[in-house]
């Protein structure tokens, strides 16, 4: 198998820290350079389907984008350490706390990053106003990881969980922007910090 990874943007780190956590080192790592838009070639686009990374390209010439799909997929080729769930309850919860975070987290602090960090003009026409907007959203949003964290040690329950990743790697990508979690949320700074010390974290480090 083949892994399309981009070590400059958030949606793949979700896959190389999906990777660590289960010691996945099979798997060939293809480096493509958004700057230089090689996400964009012909061929690309015919295999891919769209301009996205990660994608994965399996050895049946097989290839399939978005984060949580590659995750889902390799969850199901490396099951353990499980991190999707194994009850049905579980695994619903799982999916709420990730969907959850993607949406009111993950996701408004991409925008925020791509309309308010320079360098990335180069990619697409920025708004300050749009990023600043999400900017501000997700920040709200954090607060509903604070009540969770409260009373958890991770998003999802008890253990670590695609949830996780996908809140944090989201957060982290704000480094860029050099944000920092407000001190008033002291559940979600000390998750924070048990995260970015994961050897996990480390290996899907990309540093501003």
């Amino acid at each position: 198998m083949k892994l399309y990874d981009a070590v400059i943007a958030p949606n793949p780190r979700r896959v190389r820290w999906f990777m660590a956590e289960k010691g996945i080192e099979d798997i060939e790592i293809i480096q493509m350079n958004l700057m230089q838009g090689t996400h964009k070639t012909p061929d690309y686009l015919q295999k891919m389907g769209l301009a996205n990374v990660p994608a994965l390209e399996m050895d049946d010439g097989t290839t399939i984008t978005e984060s949580l799909a590659i995750c889902r997929y390799l969850e199901s080729v490396y099951p353990a350490p499980n991190l999707f769930g194994t009850t049905p309850t579980e695994v619903a919860v799982i999916e709420m706390w990730t969907r959850r975070v993607e949406m009111l987290v993950a996701t408004p602090f991409m925008f925020a990053v791509r309309h308010l960090y320079p360098a990335l003009a180069a990619l697409e026409t920025q708004n300050a106003e749009v990023g600043n907007y999400n900017a501000a959203a997700a920040t709200r949003a954090l607060r509903v990881l604070e009540r969770q964290l409260a009373d958890h040690p991770f998003i999802a329950g008890d253990r670590l969980t695609i949830a996780d990743i996908v809140a944090f790697t989201g957060i982290d990508f704000t480094r860029m922007l050099k944000f920092k979690i407000p001190e008033e949320l002291a559940a979600l700074t000390r998750w924070a910090d048990h995260m970015r010390a994961r050897p996990a974290a480390q290996a899907g480090m990309v540093r501003a």
